[in-house]
């Protein structure tokens, strides 16, 4: 999963690095709200860790820009100096999903964003995986179209599953490389546009089908489905 984490610690910093990276996660760190808040304009991330105390603003107040104007579902960890019982109060009517008083054992912190991280994200424990037409076999890394193999590599195949397990959620582009090809490749960005390219027209998920392929310019892809709601920013074909 990719996670962003501000504080304006850098040694808070570092081990929320460390955590995150040794539960598996690919962590981004900000110093400052107004980072995190632009980068939020062109970035995805499946969980924000915040400190309440910034230079430049209170979390409180970038939490509730959060939850106004990127997602009201993204889930959020608030970790804090702050310990009375009206502070964690704040905290979570803000739109916080959990809260963390500092010092922060490691320990704890790998669960409570294992836990956070699996409400979210639920994983399914079946090994066949079905979205209409489509059947992602997960023991073999393939995938099926009304019961007919499509013959697609182990990096289309993680593509297609990502976008299809966040129908109608906008993932930006590094995410997506990040997914695919690891938190430290220098993979091209062309290489993002061309998988895509070949998975609309492997698995037909081109524009005016039930599901397709949307661009965003300068933000990323989104799988878009029959009844996905209707997502923002607007889209378009690539």
């Amino acid at each position: 999963m990719r996670i962003a984490a501000l504080d304006d610690d850098p040694l808070q910093l570092d081990m929320l690095v460390q955590v995150a990276t040794e539960s598996g996660h690919s962590c981004h760190t900000y110093l400052k709200g107004a980072a995190l808040q632009q980068d939020l304009r062109r970035e995805s991330f499946d969980l924000l860790i915040v400190d309440w105390q910034l230079p430049d603003m209170q979390g409180t107040d970038l939490v509730r820009w959060v939850r106004s104007q990127v997602s009201k579902e993204l889930p959020i960890l608030f970790i804090t100096f702050r310990s009375e019982e009206s502070d964690i109060i704040e905290g979570l009517a803000c739109g916080a999903d959990d809260f963390m008083i500092k010092p922060v054992r490691a320990g704890e912190l790998r669960a409570r964003i294992a836990a956070l991280l699996r409400r979210a994200y639920p994983v399914p424990a079946q090994s066949v995986l079905e979205f209409g037409p489509y059947r992602f076999l997960t023991a073999t890394n393939s995938i099926e179209i009304n019961g007919q193999p499509v013959d697609v590599t182990h990096r289309e195949y993680t593509l297609a599953l990502t976008l299809f397990q966040n129908q109608g959620r906008l993932l930006s582009r590094d995410h997506l490389r990040e997914v695919v090809w690891g938190h430290n490749s220098e993979v091209q960005s062309r290489s993002l546009d061309t998988h895509v390219s070949r998975l609309r027209t492997l698995l037909n998920l081109r524009a005016g089908q039930p599901y397709a392929i949307s661009a965003v310019y300068g933000y990323g892809y989104r799988l878009d489905v029959p009844d996905a709601g209707d997502p923002a920013p607007a889209a378009a074909s690539a």
